[in-house]
């Protein structure tokens, strides 16, 4: 899927390429958990482990070309998979090992935190986002049932122009769909869609994650001067998915996409937090419930769940083996549950 230059330029920044479609990179809240400077928000807001969890990929390309996009062109463009399609067992094994020789640094690093290093080899947790469109693999649910086998918790990413494949996806432990503004013409300027019925395909995504059981989540990436406007807009997709959980997050000035935007399209963490509240009244049944403050993210949270955000992964675990539903407030706790 990549050209030379483009794997160059990948592996220079700590990528590493598994089979012919697959990447995983080491998270830099992993290298923080190991220096015992603190987790990222999915530990503060859901309980995952920073220091045990595997970021990957399982397509490098997208149908996107997102404006605020950090990968730039280091991710190809396509509307649909081509070139060969690797087993999922091999790409959990290999993966996992590119992921720990990206650690072995840490072995004898002075400052590193001994009891999250012993830790780090035992892999719990898999987000499925690092680029491209990870769902769009062929064999996705393939992957996620075999990461279940393992009592690896999956986080997977979608831009919301595979609606088919979120109709059809497994049970996994959290999904989440991008919306990335709040109406059809400022969706086009922002995403920059190769399918042109992009705004259709977003619809729809929306639509079948209402459907899902499991955990969801709808991620708005707030670009300050373009995208955090038309609140009654957001509100009717973010009411259309019907999601558990909504994360409000700022755009961060990095990578490729400060060829495109300015320092000043990035909003502080307050003003992130502000947006939220100005959301919230056009929203029924959410509440503000957390912050992150490190990466200027919000969690809003629907009320239903009375405070239960952290994921019970015994009771997760056990349902999958059982072949029973999983639903959101079954396998969800007011407070952090061990792997």
């Amino acid at each position: 899927m990549l050209n030379i230059i483009q794997q160059q330029e990948l592996e220079k920044q700590q990528y590493r390429f598994v089979g012919s479609h697959s990447a995983v990179k080491v998270c830099g809240w992993t290298k923080n958990m190991l220096r015992g400077k603190g987790g990222c928000y999915k530990y503060a807001f859901y309980g995952i482990r920073s220091h045990q969890c595997l970021q990957m990929t399982t397509a490098m390309f997208c149908a996107n070309r997102c404006t605020f996009c950090w990968r730039g062109t280091k991710a190809p463009v396509s509307k649909t998979w081509y070139g060969p399609v690797d087993d999922p067992l091999f790409i959990i094994e290999h993966a996992f090992r590119e992921h720990l020789d990206l650690l072995l640094g840490f072995k004898g690093h002075q400052n590193a935190n001994q009891r999250a290093l012993a830790e780090s080899d035992d892999i719990r947790h898999v987000a499925l986002s690092l680029t491209g469109e990870p769902i769009a693999y062929p064999l996705i649910n393939a992957i996620i049932d075999e990461f279940h086998k393992r009592k690896v918790s999956t986080f997977l990413v979608t831009n919301a122009q595979y609606p088919e494949k979120i109709k059809d996806l497994h049970p996994i432990t959290q999904l989440y769909l991008s919306v990335d503004a709040p109406n059809k013409d400022l969706l086009k300027q922002i995403d920059k869609p190769l399918f042109p019925d992009y705004w259709e395909r977003l619809l729809d995504s929306l639509k079948y994650m209402a459907e899902k059981a499991f955990r969801t989540c709808i991620r708005l990436t707030i670009i300050k001067g373009v995208n955090d406007l038309d609140l009654p807009g957001y509100a009717r997709l973010i009411h259309l998915g019907d999601p558990d959980f909504i994360e409000i997050k700022g755009y961060m000035f990095v990578g490729a996409s400060r060829q495109v935007l300015s320092l000043a399209n990035m909003p502080y963490h307050e003003e992130v937090k502000a947006f939220a509240e100005q959301l919230l009244p056009h929203l029924q049944g959410y509440e503000l419930a957390a912050e992150h403050t490190p990466s200027r993210v919000v969690l809003l949270v629907k009320r239903s769940l009375q405070g239960k955000r952290f994921i019970n992964f015994p009771k997760f675990f056990q349902r999958i083996a059982e072949g029973k539903e999983i639903r959101t407030d079954d396998i969800s706790d007011t407070r952090m549950q061990p792997n």
